[in-house]
């Protein structure tokens, strides 16, 4: 079944249309004067949380202070996961180019030039990245796990909250968040398949 190209173009413009509105009526800590502004200084100590740099500089920390194999190990594909993450988000961004909602602030924690642009939301791969390697990768009370995906979609919602991001910029952040965890554990590196990447360790 062929679609009209003008029917699929005013399907495709009325998904933007709905998209803008629902992202516009989210974004209610958008500002000191939204309906929740008052909720505004949480919602950016929640972006913190979800920010690459201190995911990057903690991953980092912990390899250098790690003392088991075990832990280098998981510790060295977290910041594998963490680099591509970062790699992707910032090509396709650079691509697709969107603009932020016009009702964001851009009083962010840390920017980058490419960080004007807003799909897909970098917080929302890194909620569903971090969180899909942490259950898999730690071993967790069921309330623990709960709160780490509780953590990462409320993450992703306080993305349109704030007004950083619409609707499906998040959406799809997740969906690519969730997929580079299935090329992390594809790729996974060792000491066996990777040596280089342990030798400073075996010269201790």
């Amino acid at each position: 079944m062929n679609l009209n190209p003008s029917f699929l173009g005013i399907a495709l413009r009325s998904l933007l249309a709905i998209d803008l509105w629902l992202s516009k009526k989210l974004g209610v800590c958008a500002g000191e004067s939204s309906a929740w502004g008052s909720v505004r200084p949480l919602m950016k100590l929640l972006e913190i949380s979800g920010h690459g740099i201190p995911w990057l500089l903690g991953t980092v920390y912990c390899l250098l202070r790690s003392d088991s194999w075990a832990g280098r190990e998981v510790l060295m594909n977290l910041l594998f996961a963490l680099l591509l993450d970062l790699l992707l988000v910032a090509v396709i961004k650079g691509l697709v180019r969107r603009r932020r909602p016009a009702h964001n602030q851009m009083d962010m924690f840390f920017t980058l030039s490419v960080d004007k642009y807003s799909f897909p939301s970098g917080h929302a791969t890194r909620a569903a990245l971090v969180s899909r390697f942490i259950l898999n990768h730690l071993v967790l009370a069921i309330p623990l796990r709960v709160l780490v995906v509780l953590w990462a979609f409320v993450l992703g919602l306080s993305r349109v909250m704030l007004g950083r991001h619409n609707v499906t910029d998040v959406a799809f952040g997740f969906f690519l968040g969730y997929m580079q965890y299935s090329i992390v554990d594809y790729c996974w590196l060792s000491p066996h398949n990777v040596p280089v990447l342990f030798v400073l360790w075996n010269q201790q």
